[in-house]
């Protein structure tokens, strides 16, 4: 994410305790009884991990040769912010091949990188698929942009409220910063743009910079600063790492400044995910 501001054991014959009665999804219930009571990994012993969501979809994605996971996993629409996949070929039963994916990757079968897995059989190749699903994209949990740069606005304040260092400086509390809907529509022009032409610069591909826009959008400044960032998929994330940029922090800490607009951009292929986010500030003439 980035901002910028202007201005398995041993193998044997004794059933294992994870192998249990088997569910729609054989492998994944086997990879969940492994993950609640896994014994060892490696031969070291291990402690439990949280248990895995059984995705369905998952379980419907084919991964062939050359196939990147990435691309696979787009094509059934689903949008991941972590994923691998791990294979066995020659078991005959799900029972069997767990027991060589446990000898083979119980790394992989008890990483807390993961919150879902699926599994398919083509042939004599079972294959499991793990994956972390993305966070939602503002333009679901945040429909109206309006919405998502008032919640900006509100955890902007928050900061404000309270002395804090950017850097090596130090800012004494400031007065709240009020909304400002032409800001917003200023912001909400940038992150479009950005996200629509997929660059990440305070200067526009028209050559435009941050107080070009604010007085294209009909905005009077007498003071203007900008903050831009991309990747955070909240509000608050993105609130959060500009506090932990120096240059941003002390955008959101200057008391000089009295209004503010915010806004987000979406690219076009969702499951890209990528999302830039806009912050103006402003002082009217």
């Amino acid at each position: 994410m980035r901002a910028a501001l202007f201005g398995l054991g041993l193998l044997t014959s004794i059933a294992p305790a994870w192998a249990q009665p088997l569910a729609a999804d054989p492998l994944a219930a086997l990879i969940n009884a492994y993950r609640a009571n896994p014994a060892d990994c490696d031969g070291a012993p291990v402690a439990p991990v949280t248990a895995l969501v059984a995705e369905p979809a998952l379980a419907q994605i084919r991964i062939g040769f050359g196939t990147f996971i990435e691309s696979a996993l787009a094509q059934a629409g689903y949008a991941a912010d972590n994923a691998d996949s791990v294979d066995v070929t020659g078991p005959e039963d799900a029972v069997a091949a767990m027991r060589v994916l446990q000898q083979k990757y119980c790394k992989v079968l008890r990483s807390e990188q993961f919150s879902a897995v699926g599994s398919y059989r083509e042939g004599a190749t079972w294959t499991v698929v793990l994956a972390r699903p993305a966070p939602p994209l503002p333009s679901t949990t945040y429909p109206d942009w309006r919405d998502a740069g008032r919640a900006i606005l509100e955890a902007v304040n928050l900061a404000r409220a309270s002395a804090r260092m950017c850097g090596d400086r130090a800012f004494a509390p400031a007065p709240p910063l009020q909304w400002n809907a032409v800001l917003g529509e200023a912001a909400l022009a940038h992150s479009q743009d950005m996200a629509t032409r997929r660059y990440f610069n305070h200067y526009a591909q028209d050559g435009s910079d941050p107080a070009d826009r604010a007085t294209r959008a009909g905005y009077r400044w007498h003071r203007l600063g900008e903050n831009i960032a991309f990747g955070q998929h909240s509000p608050q994330e993105a609130v959060d790492g500009w506090i932990d940029s120096p240059g941003h922090c002390a955008n959101i800490m200057q008391a000089d400044f009295t209004e503010m607009g915010a806004a987000y951009g979406v690219t076009a292929d969702r499951q890209a995910g990528i999302i830039y986010w806009t912050q103006v500030f402003g002082t009217p003439r």
